[in-house]
C-alpha cells in the first residue's frame, strides 16, 4: 500500500545502535518488550531493551522513539538509566516469542516461530507485532538452518501466543481496558478492590499510570503510590504533569516526600519544589512549569511543530509563550503570547515576535483561585501565563486545572454515577469504553 509504514523483522534489530537526537550513540538494542492481548489481536510494542556501554540494560519506551529502522534507532528526550526489570504483563520478543511452537489456525499444524515483524500504526507513534515468520516441520532454533517449508503469516493466523479469554491475572485485566481513556480507566481502578488496584497499577507502564493517577481521587493516588517501589514511584511522578505531581507530593508525609524528590531527576525535583512553594489555590499552585516557550526569533513553522506534540494537552497546545532566553521556566523576560489560531493565519516564515498578543496582563503567581477563574471567564481563555515581578514566565495555568480545583471534592464520584445512568446516545468511543468496563467487572468478579 502506498505510504504504508515499513515492516521490520525483529531479528534485524538485534544489536543495532540507538542514537540520541544529537547523533550520539547511547547503546544497542537487545530485545523488544511487547504486551500480549486477548484473542488474536496483535501485541503492542511497549519499548526496547537497550544495553548501555556500561552493560546496564534499560527500558526505552516506544513513545520516546522517533525513528526505528533495520540499521538504527533514534530516540528523543532524556533516557531513564535505571536497570530494566520485566513486569508480569510483558513479554520479550527475542527471549520469549522466537523459537516458540505455535499452531496454524487454518490447518492445525504445529510450526516454529523463526521471527516476528513490527509495524508502526498509521498516524500514530504506537507499534504492533503484525506478522509471524514460521517454519513447518521439526523444531529448531530461530537462527539455525533447518529443513521445512518457511512462510510468513498474519498474527491472527496462528494460536499459542495470546492471552486466554478468561483469567484472573493482571494480564487479562489490562487487556480488557487497554483502549480506555485515562479518565475512564481511573473510573475502573477506583471501583476495584485495593488488591486488584495495586496489581493493575504495578502492571501499567509509567506514562499510562501517570495519566491515570492524574484522574484519580487523592486517596487513591496516595494508596497506589505508596504500594510502588520507591524508584518506580519517582519515575511515575516525573511522568505526571508537574502541577499534578506537586499536588500529590504535597499530601505525603515530609519524610516520604523528600525521599521521592531525592530519587527524581534534579530538574524535575526543582520544578516540584518550586510549585509546592506556592499556596495550592493560587495561580502558582495551579500552573504547570512546562508550557511551550519560544524565543523571539522563532518562526510560525517552529511554533506549529511544537504545538503538534501529541503529548501536550489541548489546553497547553492552544498557545505558545514568547520569551527571551533562557527557554526553561523561569524564563528570561516574558514578551507575550501567540494563540494557535493566529499561527494558522500567518505564513510559516513569520517571526512569532511580530504577532504576539501583549495586551492582556499575565497572572501573578499569588493570584487567588477566584481571580484566576474570573480571568478565564472574562477573556475566554483556555490557558494563561504566570509571570513573576521580574517579568519571567514561571508557567501556565490551564482551564482544566481551574475547574478541577473549583468543583466539589467528590466531583469524580458524581461523574462516575452520571456515566452509569447515561442513556445510549453516546459516541462509539464511549460505548466501547462501557463494554471494556463491563469486561473488567466480569474479570474481577
Amino acid at each position: 500500500m502506498a505510504g504504508a509504514a515499513p515492516r521490520i523483522f525483529v531479528s534485524h534489530l538485534s544489536g543495532v545502535p540507538v542514537f540520541d537526537p544529537n547523533g550520539d550513540q547511547v547503546g544497542r538494542v537487545r530485545d523488544l518488550v511487547v504486551m500480549l492481548r486477548v484473542g488474536r489481536r496483535p501485541p503492542r510494542v511497549l519499548g526496547l531493551v537497550v544495553e548501555l556501554p556500561t552493560r546496564r540494560r534499560i527500558f526505552l519506551q516506544m513513545t520516546r522513539v522517533t525513528s526505528i529502522e533495520s540499521g538504527q534507532v533514534i530516540a528523543t528526550g532524556v533516557l531513564n538509566v535505571r536497570r530494566f526489570e520485566q513486569r508480569p504483563t510483558e513479554r520479550l520478543a527475542f527471549g520469549e516469542l522466537l523459537d516458540r511452537r505455535v499452531t496454524l489456525v487454518e490447518t492445525g499444524e504445529e510450526v516454529t516461530v523463526l521471527d516476528v515483524s513490527v509495524q508502526q500504526l498509521p498516524a500514530r507513534r504506537e507499534w504492533e507485532v503484525d506478522r509471524v515468520f514460521v517454519r513447518k516441520g521439526r523444531k529448531g532454533g530461530a537462527f539455525r538452518r533447518a529443513k521445512g517449508e518457511q512462510l510468513t503469516v498474519e498474527w491472527s493466523a496462528v494460536t499459542g501466543f495470546s492471552l486466554e479469554e478468561h483469567g484472573q491475572g493482571a494480564e487479562s485485566l489490562l487487556a480488557t481496558f487497554e483502549q480506555l481513556r485515562p479518565a475512564d480507566l481511573a473510573n475502573v481502578l477506583h471501583h476495584l478492590s485495593a488488591k486488584r488496584r495495586a496489581e493493575v497499577a504495578a502492571a501499567l507502564d509509567d506514562d499510562r499510570l501517570a495519566d491515570v493517577l492524574e484522574e484519580l481521587p487523592e486517596d487513591d493516588q496516595i494508596e497506589i503510590l505508596g504500594k510502588l517501589k520507591e524508584e518506580r514511584a519517582a519515575d511515575v511522578l516525573e511522568a505526571m504533569d508537574p502541577d499534578d505531581a506537586a499536588d500529590l507530593l504535597s499530601e505525603l508525609p515530609e519524610e516520604d516526600k523528600e525521599r521521592l524528590l531525592s530519587l527524581m531527576q534534579p530538574s524535575d525535583a526543582a520544578d516540584m519544589r518550586r510549585l509546592m512553594s506556592y499556596e495550592e489555590h493560587t495561580a502558582g499552585g495551579l500552573m504547570t512549569t512546562e508550557p511551550i516557550v519560544l524565543r523571539p526569533d522563532a518562526t510560525v513553522a517552529d511554533a506549529l511543530a511544537r504545538v503538534r506534540n501529541r503529548d501536550l494537552s489541548p489546553a497547553l497546545a492552544a498557545q505558545v509563550y514568547v520569551c527571551r532566553p533562557p527557554d526553561e521556566t523561569p524564563t528570561g523576560k516574558y514578551l507575550g503570547t501567540v494563540h494557535f489560531q493566529r499561527l494558522l493565519r500567518d505564513p510559516p516564515y513569520t517571526l512569532v515576535s511580530s504577532i504576539i498578543d501583549d495586551d492582556l496582563q499575565p497572572l501573578d503567581p499569588d493570584a487567588a483561585l477566584p481571580v484566576v477563574a474570573g480571568f478565564f471567564a472574562t477573556y475566554d481563555m483556555v490557558a494563561a501565563p504566570v509571570v513573576d515581578e521580574a517579568g519571567s514566565l514561571l508557567g501556565a495555568v490551564t482551564v482544566d486545572d481551574v475547574l478541577d480545583h473549583m468543583l466539589p471534592e467528590d466531583w469524580r464520584e458524581t461523574e462516575f454515577h452520571l456515566n452509569e445512568d447515561a442513556e445510549d446516545g453516546k459516541t462509539g468511543g464511549e460505548n466501547a469504553g462501557d463494554e471494556d468496563t463491563r469486561g473488567v467487572a466480569a474479570h474481577d468478579a
